[in-house]
């Protein structure tokens, strides 16, 4: 394990270690964390009770932010005629099917979500070697292979703040919720957001308790664990 810095040590100087927090008193502190050179991303890092190898238990899908998550997204559409120009009209960075290909089959992944119709999946099919490992591929479990009637609407949420969370092989989720900029209410209405959706998302098959750890951080900071029974009540709150 690598070293950490001076600032990073003066942070966990901050945090008590051995309690769990209170939901908005762990946003509270990762919020005074603010001391980088850059805006950090927050993020809610959940260990849950699954097992990722069964795929009625492998956790994946969208959530979208009220507040946004306060960084600009590039989007590629893979679509062609009406389609394609709808996608232009919506707002997206690149529109088209061929060009495309060619671009990212020579390296170029100068885009940060992917989005296509199902006519044109039997031409993008090819790129599932490079955009799979990515996390880039156009798929329904990510919310970004839709129908044409839905290309307008779904710019609009990813622009908004529409963030994939899916499960790893630990059995952990990691979801931004923001930037540290974001003022504590902020924050808090997109962590409720992320809590209502992985809380729905619970599968039948899951027994005991669903999420077994919770920890707020941003991209450079200790990590502040949450009760997580505090946590589950912020859905009724």
């Amino acid at each position: 394990m690598g070293k950490h810095g001076k600032r990073y040590l003066e942070l966990r100087e901050k945090v008590d270690r051995t309690r769990d927090y209170e939901p908005r008193e762990a946003m509270e502190l990762v919020g005074s964390f603010d001391s980088a050179k850059f805006d950090e991303t927050v993020e809610i890092h959940l260990r849950m009770n699954v097992d990722p190898r069964r795929a009625d238990q492998a956790l994946r899908g969208v959530v979208s932010l009220p507040e946004g998550t306060g960084k600009k997204v590039t989007i590629l559409v893979f679509a062609e005629g009406e389609e394609a120009s709808a996608a232009r009209e919506a707002g997206a960075d690149y529109v088209g099917t061929d060009e495309f290909i060619e671009k990212i089959q020579d390296g170029w992944t100068e885009f940060d979500i992917a989005v296509a119709v199902p006519q044109v999946m039997g031409k993008i099919g090819r790129l599932g070697r490079i955009l799979g490992p990515r996390g880039l591929m156009p798929s329904p479990k990510s919310g970004t292979l839709v129908q044409p009637d839905n290309i307008a609407q779904t710019i609009q949420q990813l622009r908004q703040g529409r963030v994939e969370y899916r499960i790893d092989r630990s059995a952990n989720l990691h979801i931004p919720i923001g930037k540290a900029t974001f003022d504590t209410d902020q924050l808090m209405n997109n962590l409720l957001a992320v809590v209502d959706t992985i809380w729905r998302a619970r599968p039948a098959t899951v027994k005991g308790q669903y999420v077994r750890r919770a920890t707020l951080c941003t991209t450079m900071s200790p990590g502040v664990r949450v009760n997580v029974r505090s946590l589950a009540d912020l859905r009724t709150s």
